[in-house]
């Protein structure tokens, strides 16, 4: 049993290294055109946060290697991400940028280290942090439901890329049974939650992919700028996922 958890885990976290290398074509484009234009460093922001909350649970937690290995790369590609953004962002969105990786990154992450530290110890600890990051997960695992609501609505798939949607529910679906093999409920509700969304996303892409668009919505129709509000986020969650 836990060889196969071992497998299963090396599958999971060959998956969520895709999912946070996905925005890759994005970020060339940033760099191309030395602007970030209107996409938002809110979902980078964020993904660094969780993978750094996940490390820090896979370093806590014994027998959690596969834990940190995947999000300590996750916190190597996310900074990079959002360092392009304070290079490249107008004024206005490099200061925001900042003032949100001082709260969420350092702040947050730096006072959960210390509390955790200093007030808890043993399972007690490693607990708190499986919820912290749990809980963020599900947050962030409720991002594309904007996309599903827009894909009802319009009744066109355009704006819900089929890729993103199949990754998710692979990247869910492979974690959930790593959690149910090592009976690790951290890992086990968000991912669950990732893989029955990736499941409800390819019900709908298969519903609407061949179907006539009944309305025109004022959505951008540029599939990297789906990333930026929400996909990324939904992606590398599931990624950090491995972590829950």
């Amino acid at each position: 049993m836990e060889d196969l958890s071992f497998s299963v885990g090396v599958i999971g976290n060959i998956i969520s290294v895709l999912m946070f290398l996905s925005p890759a074509r994005t970020f060339w484009r940033i760099v191309k055109n030395g602007s970030t234009e209107e996409f938002e460093s809110l979902p980078y922001i964020c993904t660094l946060l969780n993978s750094l909350l996940w490390t820090y649970y896979g370093l806590t937690k014994p027998g959690e290697v596969l834990v940190a290995t995947v999000n300590g790369f996750g916190i190597f590609v996310e900074t990079i991400y959002v360092f392009l953004f304070l290079l490249y962002a107008h004024p206005k969105m490099r200061a925001k940028t900042g003032v949100l990786v001082g709260i969420l990154d350092v702040g947050f992450f730096g006072l959960a280290i210390l509390v955790t530290r200093l007030a808890l110890e043993g399972d007690a600890r490693t607990n708190a942090i499986g919820f912290l990051g749990a809980g963020l997960n599900i947050i962030m695992y409720g991002s594309p439901l904007a996309a599903m609501k827009t894909v009802v609505t319009s009744k066109s798939v355009e704006y819900m890329p089929f890729l993103l949607s199949f990754f998710q529910f692979l990247n869910g679906g492979i974690w959930t049974l790593y959690a149910i093999l090592v009976q690790d409920y951290f890992l086990m509700v968000p991912n669950g939650t990732g893989f029955i969304l990736g499941i409800a996303q390819l019900v709908l892409y298969a519903i609407y992919k061949n179907a006539k668009p009944s309305i025109n919505i004022n959505v951008v129709s540029d599939s990297d700028a789906l990333l930026e509000q929400g996909w990324h986020t939904q992606s590398l969650i599931t990624s950090s996922s491995p972590t829950n």
